[in-house]
């Protein structure tokens, strides 16, 4: 069994040169993620190409993912070697941008005295210091260290989500989102979201005329209308980092899991993200409650789990995926796939408002069905948009998912789909010559032989709006 669940990778420093792409992409990489949120909107567009440049160069598609920082509230820089923030201890923070110590913060945020109230809780960076407002003045915040930590660089400011007033997506976020749409990227990431409304006003063509909007679920608020944002995102993120400081830590194994259920049920792919191997930054090996957090994310059913600083600053990005790879990929041959499918088909996913929709539904119920009964190890998806694949994709079944579109830009943004293997057919056409076509293209990459059963969905022709037609194939 090849590995269902997909990995998303951080380009940075330690990852963007192209030896060491090519050496990501050939350890497992499905999904390159560029983080603007650090650095410039050149350097940005600088990894963007490079990665496109090794996935040619290895001849493997990998998906690229823009992460916009939203509105972000950054700490002064900090001292050379940091600073460190004790257990109980009083610190001042003040509104400015110049320099932070371990009494004084400076926080790049107006509306730091204004939007604050006394009891609120803030964080410096992930996993970092755990602050409490104890006083107001006029001109700083006092505030009390419930858990404490170092700090280094200039690291975000985590603020109550219902306090802080800034719209996403920002002013630059727009002007990063333009720049990338011009180059053709394949998936968005909007940060702090709170709402659909804020997935809404990113306002670029829907998918796949536009690249795959991911919603970050980062916030109490978004996780109060998940079910609003899964249906105006085409995918989901779990950002675990500033979720368990908005949300108290023992809530969030259970929302992560309950959070993963809603998005496939939805149809939509999923990430789990944050702080999965975070130790192999400097260590050669994870911890054994790491492996076991990307253990239980595979069995929660994400899509894809996501490397952070661990490929973007750590010390060896590419062991660090191959050791990913290896953990997923054995916890997608424990997985109790029977059990998730019976799950999902006994919601009546079927009971939707549009036709086309309910179709699709029934005719991937119907497949998942046929594969088991006849124990099928490949599923062959057309699909103009990629719908029909995720919605396959959503029942997690033992065979194996291809793909196939005619556009480039769905076939892209099939990478993050779990189990599947995104391939380009050219050909439309009628049901007939569509699924000629993408047999002989599956056999010739070496995914079916001759003799074998393959099940086929597809719409009746290349025009059809839905998945109507399933075929059970012997490969010629």
């Amino acid at each position: 069994m090849h590995r269902r669940t997909k990995i998303v990778a951080t380009i940075g420093p330690a990852s963007e040169n192209e030896a060491t792409l090519r050496e990501m992409i050939r350890a497992g990489m499905d999904v390159a993620r560029i983080g603007l949120a650090h650095g410039t909107l050149e350097e940005g567009i600088e990894r963007y190409r490079r990665v496109r440049a090794a996935a040619e160069a290895e001849g493997k598609r990998v998906g690229i993912l823009v992460d916009l920082p939203g509105p972000k509230v950054r700490a002064a820089k900090f001292e050379e070697n940091g600073s460190l923030i004790a257990v109980g201890s009083t610190i001042e923070l003040r509104v400015g941008q110049t320099a932070s110590n371990g009494s004084v913060i400076e926080v790049d945020y107006e509306g730091l005295l204004n939007d604050l109230e006394i009891g609120d809780k803030l964080s410096i960076g992930d996993g970092g210091p755990v602050l409490e407002v104890t006083d107001i003045t006029s001109e700083k915040l006092l505030v009390s260290a419930i858990h404490g930590g170092k700090v280094v660089g200039r690291p975000g400011v985590h603020l109550p989500s219902r306090r802080l007033r800034m719209p996403t997506p920002t002013k630059s976020d727009f002007v990063a989102l333009d720049a990338f749409v011009e180059l053709g990227v394949d998936m968005v990431a909007v940060s702090f979201v709170r709402s659909a409304h804020d997935i809404r006003r990113v306002g670029t063509e829907p998918h796949p005329r536009g690249p795959l909007v991911v919603a970050k679920i980062e916030t109490r608020a978004a996780v109060e209308n998940l079910p609003g944002i899964i249906d105006a995102a085409g995918a989901i993120m779990v950002a675990r980092g500033d979720l368990g400081t908005e949300c108290s830590l023992e809530d969030l194994p259970h929302l992560q899991k309950a959070i993963i259920k809603d998005c496939i049920a939805g149809g939509r792919p999923v990430i789990t993200a944050t702080q999965m191997l975070e130790s192999m930054i400097s260590s050669p090996a994870p911890t054994r409650a790491e492996a076991g957090d990307v253990a239980n994310a595979v069995f929660d059913g994400s899509s894809a789990v996501m490397l952070s600083g661990e490929t973007a600053i750590g010390a060896d990005p590419v062991n660090v995926i191959r050791t990913m790879s290896r953990i997923a990929a054995r916890a997608d041959e424990e997985m109790d796939y029977e059990s998730w499918a019976k799950q999902l088909a006994e919601m009546r996913m079927t009971d939707r408002s549009e036709a086309t929709a309910s179709v699709t539904d029934a005719m991937t119920m119907a497949a998942w069905r046929a594969t088991q009964e006849l124990r099928i190890e490949r599923i062959i998806c057309i699909s103009g948009s990629g719908f029909t694949v995720r919605s396959m994709s959503r029942f997690r079944p033992e065979a194996t998912i291809l793909g196939f579109s005619a556009n480039e830009t769905t076939v892209q943004q099939l990478t993050l789909s779990w189990g599947t293997i995104p391939m380009r057919i050219n050909k439309g056409g009628s049901n007939e010559e569509m699924v000629r076509e993408a047999l002989r293209l599956a056999k010739a990459d070496g995914h079916v032989r001759s003799g074998e059963l393959v099940s086929v969905l597809a719409g009746s022709d290349s025009s059809s709006r839905s998945t109507n037609v399933l075929r059970i194939e012997r490969v010629p």
